[in-house]
């Protein structure tokens, strides 16, 4: 399921999601241009050595932690160059859960919880496939920490999604409004069958494990990043997709948050 929006309005702008996603999209640009100027005939070339400096090789980790250690970082930020898919929808989740996140963190604690969500996710991965010498790149396991915090958070908050029943475009439309618990249990039981099946695979793919260990990471640590209670938040109420609400609207009392420690 794709999601569209949430409609929690934020109490301060997000400034430091707001610099994670230009950050992404700056290098992603910045590879492109390196394509562009490799050429059709060298643009496959050029993508895979700069993947492979950037991204994160377990193999060369365990091999020479000292040199390799910052791709643990570089790897964050970097992308597959090939197409948009990848750094698209990293974003789009990146803009729909990490300002709400950062909201309930504080700029600071919640650019530190992002990169430990995201070593959380790279050593994960070094666990799981030690001697791989394929480089993993992308942001996924930082936002699957993120995803962790606003589940854990907002369990109730309305997400609205692409319908991807087409017998149900009839009743509720185009899209559906989903509670947010629902969409990221989804996420995450995806990644974990996915990820099960994949152990003992050859090859390239998704990075499964990254996922899996970035939102345990989160589900984890944001119950001791939080620099205030939870608040009050609209909950979800039914499938149909609603307009977003006003901010001045936004805080209607809703039931206790069951998550909530």
């Amino acid at each position: 399921m794709l999601p569209i929006r949430d409609r929690l309005p934020t109490q301060r702008p997000p400034i430091v999601n707001w610099l994670l996603i230009a950050i992404n999209v700056g290098v992603f640009v910045w590879m492109q241009a390196l394509l562009s100027v490799a050429g059709p005939r060298g643009a496959e070339a050029r993508a895979h050595e700069i993947v492979s400096q950037w991204g994160l090789v377990p193999a060369f980790i365990l091999r020479d932690p000292v040199i390799a250690l910052p791709s643990v970082f570089t790897s964050m930020f970097t992308h597959d160059p090939s197409g948009f898919a990848h750094i698209g929808g990293n974003m789009l989740y990146l803009w729909i859960f990490g300002d709400n996140v950062e909201d309930a963190l504080g700029h600071f604690r919640y650019a530190l919880f992002y990169v430990l969500c995201g070593v959380f996710a790279a050593v994960a991965q070094i666990l799981v496939d030690p001697h791989s010498t394929i480089p993993m790149v992308g942001a996924s396991g930082a936002i699957s920490g993120v995803l962790a915090a606003y589940g854990s958070r907002y369990p109730r908050s309305p997400i609205t999604v692409i319908n991807p029943f087409l017998p149900l475009w009839f009743i509720f439309g185009l899209f559906l409004e989903l509670p947010a618990w629902v969409l990221i249990l989804q996420y995450f039981v995806v990644n974990l069958l996915s990820g099960l099946a994949s152990v003992g695979g050859q090859g390239g793919g998704v990075a499964f494990f990254a996922h899996l260990g970035g939102f345990v990471a989160g589900a984890i640590l944001v119950r001791f990043f939080y620099e205030k209670p939870p608040e009050r938040y609209e909950h979800w109420s039914h499938f149909r997709a609603q307009r977003p609400v006003a901010r001045k609207d936004a805080s209607r009392r809703g039931r206790k948050d069951p998550w909530a420690w």
